[in-house]
């Protein structure tokens, strides 16, 4: 028999567990199903972001991070550290508590919010007149039953032919977090978000990191003066950088793996490294999911179609996060989830692609929200920038991190804010402004005219603004 509801989600995610919540904040019975195992094979929800991407990785971004101060940058401000030493095992298992405790966070917001959470895998098995049949399959499968389906499956490490991940020396983001020992030599494919960021934690950590990526720019979704700037920098810290190479023949042996390529000038090499990572984007994660079973459709690409307010082909069948067009980030993935909700009430969900930041945690932080300048000129968009480098700011003086700088775009009849770049420290956490600013269009006028307080880096902010019209105080 099955157990009935107004919502069900699939996928407990960012997008899954978020749009559960307000699913049920706005009266409705609802439920999420969710397969990640812990270590004991009890439930895990939180999705990729949560186990295996966002939450871990920035446990040990910022444990190597403080690894790398004692050894190298505490002298400066007086700190004397003799007998440094890395203790890996306490290091992964800090990074293994942080999961568990945004596990078990998500599992009492489902108590407190009265979402009924089912541990397997959901998948369709029919549908008719009054909705929609979902089955778990887990340790106690289940048959649900919901007139509204919410699909946040999320999304997969895409495999390189001819190099199957295997999470002991060819390895995914998942492996990559779980390394044992520092390896010698670190073979990373992928100069994007995921290969920069844990290329950062094993280099702070005592490895040589080799970066190989296919496309002749660094970082070309970034604005090109924030991405040069990035490539000096992350170059300077001792990350090996190639671009433009053409990949190979890659050999796994019993402790090491070969990569042959060919650099943009067209020459030969090979490399052996202890471990490779592959971050080459990911892929949306259908599998199982039985769309076939009620004619859900898929695009070309494998992600689900849906339209602007992310309705699938189906009637009251909606799809959120990584599986759908868009961004794979977990606030994109939230937004969405919430909106959806919103709109099965008979609201007016909200989600504004335009005014979605994006982040890049490695140090210095990179961090952006609306167009870079290369769009602006593709577009035919007459702009003004203003930039204002760390170097003139008297908290990142104090700090003792004054690499980068905060770079307005505007535009250049009405002022309106069209983009912010931001290179440099706590960048994730300025952005937010520039998000607000652009989300009730403001102008850099308003942002220049707003009182920031001093000493501070968000009086960069402020500056760059100033700098739109050529009026910085400070640089």
């Amino acid at each position: 028999m099955s157990k009935n509801f107004d919502v069900i989600v699939i996928g407990g995610g960012p997008g899954g567990y978020i749009a559960a919540i307000r699913a049920a904040q706005l009266g409705f019975s609802a439920a999420c199903i969710d397969e990640w195992k812990n270590e004991k094979g009890g439930p895990a929800p939180g999705g990729t972001c949560t186990n295996v991407g966002c939450i871990p990785s920035k446990a040990l971004l910022q444990s190597s991070e403080h690894f790398e101060h004692a050894g190298h940058g505490f002298a400066e401000h007086g700190i004397e550290v003799k007998g440094l030493k890395l203790n890996l095992g306490q290091m992964l298992g800090r990074k293994d508590t942080v999961v568990k405790q945004n596990n078990d966070g998500i599992l009492y917001l489902f108590k407190k919010n009265k979402v009924s959470f089912f541990h397997g895998r959901g998948a369709f098995t029919k549908a008719d007149a009054e909705g929609y049949e979902i089955s778990v399959t887990g340790k106690d499968n289940e048959t649900l039953k919901a007139k509204h389906i919410i699909i946040a499956t999320g999304s997969n490490p895409r495999e390189l032919p001819g190099a199957a991940f295997d999470e002991k020396l060819i390895l995914s983001n998942t492996g990559a977090l779980a390394i044992e020992a520092v390896p010698k030599k670190i073979g990373l494919i992928g100069a994007g978000v995921i290969g920069l960021e844990m290329g950062s934690v094993w280099r702070r950590l005592g490895s040589e990191v080799t970066i190989l990526e296919a496309l002749p720019a660094f970082l070309g979704a970034v604005d090109e003066q924030i991405a040069k700037e990035a490539h000096k920098l992350f170059e300077k810290q001792g990350l090996g950088i190639h671009l433009g190479v053409k990949i190979g023949a890659i050999k796994a042996g019993k402790q090491d793996v070969s990569v042959e390529y060919t650099d943009a000038k067209g020459e030969s090499h090979k490399i052996v490294f202890d471990k490779l990572i592959i971050s080459i984007g990911r892929v949306p994660n259908t599998i199982g999911l039985q769309a076939e079973a009620v004619g859900l459709k898929l695009d070309e690409r494998g992600f689900i179609a849906v339209d602007a307010d992310c309705r699938t082909n189906l009637p009251n069948v909606w799809a959120v996060g990584d599986v759908v067009r868009g961004p794979m980030l977990a606030h994109k993935a939230e937004e969405e989830g919430v909106a959806v909700a919103e709109r099965i009430a008979g609201q007016h969900g909200h989600v504004n692609f335009n005014t979605i930041p994006w982040v890049i945690y490695t140090s210095p932080e990179i961090a952006w929200v609306g167009k870079t300048e290369q769009q602006l000129k593709a577009e035919g968009i007459a702009y003004k920038a203003g930039t204002f480098p760390f170097m003139a700011n008297g908290r990142a003086r104090a700090l003792g991190d004054t690499s980068g700088m905060v770079k307005f775009l505007a535009d250049a009849k009405t002022d309106e804010i069209l983009g912010v770049h931001i290179i440099g420290p706590m960048a994730s956490e300025l952005i937010a402004e520039a998000v607000v600013a652009m989300e009730f269009r403001a102008s850099a006028e308003d942002i220049a005219r707003i009182c920031h307080a001093h000493p501070s880096l968000s009086e960069a902010t402020k500056e760059a603004a100033l700098a739109v019209d050529k009026r910085a105080l400070n640089f």
